[in-house]
């Protein structure tokens, strides 16, 4: 069925009308007759009406054919040598490559500890040109491998490049080629014995499904995978309790996007025995996906405010207790990107209030640290939309700037 034969089977089983169920959503009667007709919303918009309805997000998604994409879709040669790497053809026959020698497996970890570096600073063409010959090291050291423990070793630092680009193709949203990448790490590190890197690669997993709006799978997943690596909080290694923790913000991200606020509720629970465990923030790329702790833990917390419009719940919290200033300096900051995104939620916040200057120096000072991140961010663009529509007065030079870093028009 459709997004709009869903929306409308749900009101009418209700025994609303378009009016009511625009009054329950907090949308205006003309949204809800512009998706009955057939209109795209955003997810944000079809999550209000899922609350409204008493049904989960899912089950108003659109099970129809895509919408055909235009010819300049496409990256044309801007990943051709990461696609090579990662996804070479496949025939008849494998097709078998001269190889005499590889980097030495310290050599080739110390490239993708590096990598993770570059990505975190925001650098993406750097880690763009880095990972295909990652890559390309990485294989080539299983194929050489002389000995079973040699080969276990060689494929366990392939896991680890695998879900390094799985990452950063996920955070530039190619998702196929991302899904790919992640599978095959998640399978190395299975068959390599190591649980934890494989959970690891869960994590980046259950984020791309998110950002695919596969709330069930994602959920279903990281729910499944924390229940199988729950450490004994008292004798756990800080890696050990940043991974649980991790697994259970993507089951709380999960749930709660998908209009499930009770097992929200208790995985963000769960989430911060695992961050009051830690006494501070932690990361360690080897060990678990990205930064967490109390700070993260507390990000995110707010993450799922502002994702039911509590504007007011999100401006609140935004710069008190783990987020606060002096937290900060006592726990360590969360990584750039969940930090950007929380302080995204807060600009969000302003300009849902009509504070839209106070969102624009939120959007301007993320702008001025993680510049190519913000490029990517949906919200980003939602937000400066909104801005554009709800603002009377004429825009400001940093609007302009803005509107054009994100590729937005008014």
């Amino acid at each position: 069925m459709s997004l709009r034969d869903n929306v409308r089977h749900h009101r009418r089983r209700l025994g609303w009308n378009q009016h009511e169920l625009a009054e329950s959503a907090g949308v205006s009667v003309g949204l809800v007759r512009k998706i009955e007709q057939g209109g795209n919303p955003t997810v944000e918009t079809i999550h209000m009406l899922a609350r409204a309805l008493g049904t989960t997000t899912s089950s108003l998604f659109a099970t129809e054919a895509p919408e055909p994409l235009h010819a300049t879709a496409g990256d044309g040669p801007k990943l051709s040598e990461l696609r090579r790497a990662l996804m070479p053809p496949v025939g008849l026959r494998e097709v078998l490559t001269e190889l005499d020698r590889a980097p030495t497996l310290t050599a080739i970890q110390r490239d993708i500890d590096d990598s993770h570096s570059l990505y975190h600073s925001d650098r993406y063409d750097s880690v763009a040109k880095r990972v295909p010959g990652i890559l390309r090291d990485a294989k080539a050291a299983v194929t050489l491998a002389e000995t079973d423990d040699d080969r276990r070793k060689a494929t366990m630092v392939r896991a680890s490049a695998y879900l390094l680009v799985g990452k950063y193709l996920t955070q530039v949203r190619r998702y196929d080629m991302a899904y790919h990448s992640l599978s095959l790490g998640i399978q190395d590190a299975r068959n390599a014995g190591e649980k934890h890197i494989a959970a690891t690669g869960v994590v980046g997993m259950g984020w791309l499904l998110l950002r695919q709006d596969r709330f069930d799978e994602a959920e279903l997943l990281a729910t499944t995978t924390a229940e199988e690596i729950e450490p004994r909080i008292s004798t756990a290694k800080p890696g050990e309790l940043a991974l649980w923790g991790e697994l259970l913000q993507r089951v709380a991200s999960a749930a709660m996007r998908n209009n499930r606020p009770d097992i929200a509720k208790e995985a963000r629970r769960m989430t911060a025995t695992a961050a009051s465990a830690l006494d501070r923030e932690h990361v360690n790329f080897r060990q678990h996906w990205t930064t967490f702790g109390p700070v993260t833990a507390e990000a995110k917390a707010i993450e799922d405010l502002s994702l039911v419009g509590d504007a007011r719940g999100v401006l609140r919290r935004a710069d008190e207790g783990p987020v606060g200033r002096k937290a900060l300096k006592r726990f360590g900051r969360p990584s750039a990107n969940n930090w950007d995104r929380h302080r995204l939620d807060v600009a969000k916040a302003h300009v849902l209030l009509g504070s839209h200057q106070d969102g624009m120096e939120e959007l301007n000072t993320i702008r001025r640290s993680s510049p190519e991140w913000l490029k990517h961010q949906s919200m980003a663009r939602y937000v400066m939309q909104d801005i554009l529509r709800r603002r009377t007065r004429t825009l400001t030079q940093d609007m302009r700037d803005m509107a054009d870093h994100l590729g937005v028009s008014g």
